[in-house]
C-alpha cells in the first residue's frame, strides 16, 4: 500500500499561510466555543498518523519541531547541509524523492510546508489529503498557499470540526 501524502497547515480567510515577515503568530482561533463540534481534530492523532514531515528550509528553521523531534524530517533546500540526527537535506526534486518514499514501508508523509513545496506537490497532483485550518484571520497580505496557476484538483470533504472559531476542514481528492 502507498503511503499518504497529507498537506496538513492553516491559512488565514483570504488564503495566506504566513505574514509578509513570514511570520506565524496570528494562527489561532478567536477564543468563542459557542459553535464548536463535538468532534474534534487531535493533532496528536494526526502526528501518530504520520512519520515523514516534508518542508521547505524556511519552514524548516523559523519552526519549533518539538513536535516531530520522533519523525525523519525531510528539507528541500538549495544550500548544501550536512543530514542531521533525522534531518535529511534534500537539493533538487523533491517531489520525485518523496514519490520515492511512498513506496517504502511506513507510515503517510506529512507535507508541512511552505508555498513553494506544496504547490510543487500540488502541480504534481500527488497531495492525497488536505487538512486546512481556516484562521479567524483576514491577513491582506503575506504568503499565499496556492498559485494562481495551479491545476484544478476537485476534492471530498471528509470531516470537520470546529474549535473556538477554527474550522479544521479534511479534504480527499475526488476520484
Amino acid at each position: 500500500m502507498t503511503r499518504k501524502i497529507i498537506m496538513n497547515l492553516a491559512m488565514s480567510l483570504d488564503g495566506y499561510i504566513a505574514d509578509d515577515n513570514g511570520g506565524f503568530d496570528w494562527i489561532g482561533g478567536d477564543g468563542h466555543s459557542e459553535l464548536d463540534t463535538s468532534a474534534q481534530f487531535s493533532f496528536h492523532d494526526f502526528l501518530e498518523q504520520v512519520d515523514t514531515v516534508v518542508m521547505g528550509r524556511k519552514s524548516f528553521e523559523d519552526s519549533t519541531l518539538d513536535m516531530v523531534a520522533q519523525h525523519k524530517i525531510i528539507v528541500v533546500t538549495s544550500l548544501e547541509r550536512e543530514d542531521e540526527e533525522n534531518v535529511q537535506f534534500v537539493q533538487g526534486d523533491i517531489v520525485s524523492h518523496v514519490q520515492s518514499l511512498q513506496q517504502e514501508e511506513g507510515k503517510d508523509i506529512w507535507l508541512f510546508g511552505g508555498s513553494q513545496l506544496t504547490n510543487a506537490f500540488l502541480k504534481a497532483g500527488i497531495v492525497d489529503e488536505f487538512i486546512i485550518g481556516i484562521v479567524p484571520m483576514i491577513l491582506g497580505a503575506g504568503i499565499r498557499l496556492f498559485d494562481e496557476n495551479d491545476r484544478m484538483i476537485p476534492l471530498q470533504l471528509e470531516e470537520y470540526s470546529v474549535n473556538e472559531g477554527l474550522p479544521i476542514l479534511r479534504y480527499t481528492k475526488r476520484v
